[in-house]
């Protein structure tokens, strides 16, 4: 059973937060990427995944060049986890691929997690 999540948004850049002390904010958005994850994951496995491959595609709303380390999946994966989706983010039970593209008329996150 593959698990598809699609998110009308793209997660802030971590260069957002980066050497910054907006602590509450970073927590406040993380928190609301945790609650769309659960919300809007329609079919879940009955118990997370021991291990998956978690592929993330970001549909940008311009060319404008973006760096993959800056969209490495931060607030996604830690949703997936307390969603129960996939057992734990850590390398040992995921391999995470990332993606970008552009769609200017439908800027959005698409998550997949393939269990292994």
């Amino acid at each position: 059973m593959t698990v598809k999540i699609i998110i009308p948004a793209i997660p802030p850049s971590m260069n957002k937060f980066s050497g910054r002390e907006n602590v509450w904010e970073y927590r406040k958005l993380k928190q609301e990427w945790k609650d769309m994850i659960y919300l809007l994951c329609r079919e879940r496995p009955t118990k997370p995944f021991e291990k998956a491959t978690v592929r993330i595609t970001y549909f940008f709303p311009t060319r404008t060049r973006h760096d993959p380390d800056n969209y490495a999946g931060k607030m996604i994966l830690d949703g997936l986890t307390a969603a129960k989706i996939i057992k734990d983010d850590s390398f040992d039970c995921i391999e995470l691929i990332l993606r970008g593209d552009y769609d200017k008329k439908k800027p959005r996150t698409e998550i997949e997690v393939i269990p292994q």
